[in-house]
């Protein structure tokens, strides 16, 4: 077993700062930070890079980091707070999304629809049928002794959900939405003519097909608005850092009548204080004296529940690993349970009385072995035979 430090810092998901993401400076302005999403949206399509993954990744990341900067309320939690401050913000879960969904949620189905054949979920004609809401990811803290017997925690976040004032159509009461004038209702238009032509998103409704001349004062026509959710979700034991646990329906509500998406809750595991995870193994490490390595002991060592007695055997050496069978943390998926392993340093002591002093010295003469002398005229005697400076 490797050597491991006395506390351990633990790797939440570590996620790349999002203003380097999308190359621009932290003083962006919003028109800044929406031209070079584009640029790297259009870099990174899936579309014009099939089949690499690598391109795919980086697509999502870009619209990660294109929905923090350009929502004003988002970017100052994260500009004050980093990663951390964006927890219960109801993020989407971009790594789940389809690509035609990413870009018709920040409205560029008009730029990238007709390059890439945009428009997921469209029937023929160019409207929408059902679709399945946006999947949102949050993070749940866990201690190790939450993972060890499993849990039940609350957790709250924000979603855009369905407007109660205008249920879900944008427009204002005693008011239907109209038939968009532009593209006849169909959510398309074609440019160009001959065997050139290009059909995009239309640029008036966003390829909804219809208007809305009186929006609704609660949503401002979108037919959404944020709203705090609180769900309580069931944690089994053994759990691990960074995974994730979906809860059905909880994400953001389905367009034409299709069904929510998913909330997916990340694990992010707590610092012990004495005690750090190795696999379904827990490991401790615990000083102990000179004398008690030498001699032998019986010392107590922390563990998840109580303090635990540990024989310690004369001779032990610096380093040595001692296993309590039976006293780590299930696994996830057969139960059994791991060990503890305490990991032995050995402490010299810094001040020492003169009994004491003594007695090591008369032990160091009995072993043979050369100890610093005990006063310092020893150096001027020996600079004085040798003609040292």
């Amino acid at each position: 077993m490797r050597t491991v430090p006395w506390r351990m810092e633990f790797d939440t998901m570590a996620k790349r700062d999002y203003y380097d993401v999308l190359g621009v400076d932290k003083s962006a302005s919003a028109d800044d930070i929406k031209r070079a999403y584009r640029r790297l949206a259009m870099k990174y399509h899936p579309d014009k890079n099939p089949g690499d993954k690598e391109a795919e990744a980086k697509f999502k990341e870009c619209a990660e980091a294109y929905e923090v900067l350009s929502d004003q309320q988002k970017r100052q939690q994260y500009d004050q707070f980093g990663h951390e401050g964006l927890r219960g913000a109801g993020m989407h879960d971009f790594s789940r999304m389809n690509v035609e969904d990413i870009f018709s949620m920040f409205g560029f189905d008009d730029i990238f629809g007709g390059i890439f054949g945009g428009g997921g979920g469209r029937r023929r004609g160019g409207q929408r049928g059902p679709t399945k809401g946006f999947d949102l990811e949050t993070g749940v803290e866990l201690t190790l002794e939450e993972i060890a017997r499993g849990t039940e925690k609350t957790i709250e976040f924000t979603r855009q959900d369905m407007c109660s004032g205008c249920s879900g159509s944008g427009a204002a009461k005693g008011s239907q939405p109209a038939k968009c004038p532009t593209c006849g209702g169909s959510g398309q238009v074609a440019r160009g003519g001959g065997f050139f032509q290009m059909v995009s998103a239309c640029p008036q409704c966003k390829g909804a097909g219809q208007i809305i001349s009186r929006p609704c004062s609660d949503c401002k026509g979108t037919g959404r608005v944020p709203k705090k959710r609180t769900v309580s979700i069931k944690i089994p034991a053994g759990v691990h850092e960074g995974q994730g646990i979906r809860v059905a329906g909880e994400g953001e509500p389905g367009q034409g009548g299709g069904p929510n998406g998913d909330l997916y809750c990340y694990v992010r595991v707590l610092q012990h204080e004495y005690l750090q995870r190795d696999g379904n193994d827990l490991v401790a490490i615990v000083p102990i004296s000179f004398t008690q390595a030498t001699l032998g002991a019986t010392i107590d060592v922390p563990s998840l529940e109580c303090t635990k007695r540990l024989r310690i055997p004369a001779g032990t050496q610096y380093g040595s690993v001692f296993r309590i069978k039976g006293q780590g943390l299930p696994d996830l998926r057969s139960k059994r349970v791991g060990d503890q392993l305490v990991q032995v340093t050995i402490e010299t002591p810094c001040k020492l009385n003169h009994k004491q002093e003594s007695l090591l010295r008369e032990f160091a003469e009995s072993e043979n072995k050369s100890v610093s002398p005990k006063s310092s005229g020893f150096f001027e005697k020996l600079k004085k035979q040798f003609g040292g400076n």
